[in-house]
């Protein structure tokens, strides 16, 4: 082995190891405040009040719960997500509208224009045209997805 190949492959290993051990000689620890920890926390209670909602509404689809509780539990839900709502907005009012600094750094980005949007949509509504021109359905013996020039099924083999 020659020797300039030992010293690149010494360099590689070398390069190698700082790559991994990057992350413990790292010591940046995000610092979390009070009052962010408590608007995640209510955000939280509010995501989780959303979903029992969700719930609910399907498990009175279904008929899984009678039809005089579905009132009660509902309302309570609704009580409960909106005390949550009530501290999220408390909460930002106190500490200052974060909403007001999202929608600054948005407006700094700059919104697309209707002529950029008009041109995305064209391309969209093409692609979605040139799928369905290729697409032929679906096999009738293993339901795998076929081309409409397909004469065999590329899964099965079945004549199409």
């Amino acid at each position: 082995m020659d020797i300039g190949a030992i010293f690149i492959l010494l360099a590689l290993v070398i390069l190698v190891a700082m790559y991994l051990a990057q992350p413990y000689l790292e010591k940046r620890a995000k610092v979390v405040s009070a009052e962010e920890l408590e608007l995640s926390a209510l955000f939280a209670k509010r995501d989780d009040v959303v979903s029992a909602l969700k719930e609910l509404e399907f498990d009175n689809a279904l008929g899984k719960i009678p039809e005089e509780d579905y009132p009660i539990q509902r309302e309570e839900l609704m009580a409960k997500g909106a005390e949550a709502l009530r501290r999220i907005d408390a909460f930002k009012a106190d500490t200052g509208s974060s909403g007001d600094q999202l929608e600054a750094a948005i407006d700094a980005r700059g919104a697309t224009s209707p002529t950029e949007d008009d041109d995305i949509e064209s391309l969209i509504a093409a692609r979605r045209s040139k799928r369905k021109a290729k697409s032929g359905g679906f096999c009738p013996n293993c339901g795998n997805p076929i081309l409409s020039n397909d004469k065999f099924c590329t899964s099965c083999g079945k004549r199409t």
